[in-house]
């Protein structure tokens, strides 16, 4: 397969993904244009030095990640230098609430939608608001309602394929004064998102990562985005 992994940060997946592709696939990764030009952005991701660390993280390790392909993108303007139909599957790992943060959620699915072949996979994992939240409100805050990004993906021709419980966490109140980013791996709790103090982090240790939604979408073979 070759799989595209929108927005790796510096590289969690790819260390899982990358060596098992390396054999008989293809693993690609979108990454800043020049990373060391990047604006640092408020919403905790895309960032300078994100884009510096993943790029050093494939420079430093050319015997399991040589194979791996980097596609330069600028996230404020999403394009991918693809041709159509080129990708068995994509995989944004927690990146739609950033979509959504940046006002490129819809230019994202176009291009998906471009690059995936047909019946191709669109595997998506993300920071899940309460049941009929107001999305506008808890992106702010890093979580996206489940049935509206559903809802949202499904509209960009996409068929609802499945979901999975695996990342559920009912002990996440979803209500911290600096959003998601307060639970770790974070643990930004502090005024202006500065680093919890030990009491504050011993709190969101208990409560542990989000709770988030698993869900898998087929690109819709007739037809293009709508």
């Amino acid at each position: 397969m070759t799989v595209l992994d929108v927005g790796p940060g510096t590289g969690y997946y790819t260390e899982l993904l990358a060596p098992a592709l390396a054999k008989d696939g293809l693993y690609l990764a979108t990454n800043w244009e020049t990373p060391s030009t990047a604006p640092e952005p408020s919403a905790h991701h895309w960032s300078e030095s994100e884009g510096v660390r993943f790029d050093a993280l494939l420079r430093a390790a050319p015997d399991i990640y040589g194979k791996a392909q980097v596609i330069r993108v600028d996230y404020r303007a999403p394009k991918l230098t693809l041709e159509d139909a080129r990708v068995d599957m994509v995989l944004w790992m927690r990146e739609v609430h950033m979509m959504k943060n940046w006002g490129t959620l819809d230019a994202w699915l176009a291009q998906i939608h471009r690059v995936l072949k047909p019946n191709g996979i669109l595997g998506v994992e993300d920071h899940r608001a309460a049941v009929g939240a107001n999305p506008e409100e808890t992106v702010q805050k890093g979580y996206l309602p489940e049935a509206w990004v559903i809802g949202k993906i499904e509209a960009a021709g996409f068929a609802f394929a499945g979901k999975s419980e695996i990342g559920a966490n009912p002990r996440d109140t979803k209500d911290y004064v600096n959003g998601v980013w307060s639970l770790p791996p974070s643990f930004q709790s502090g005024p202006g998102y500065t680093p919890a103090d030990a009491r504050e982090r011993a709190k969101y240790q208990a409560i542990g990562e989000s709770d988030r939604m698993t869900l898998k979408f087929v690109r819709v073979a007739d037809g293009g985005a709508r």
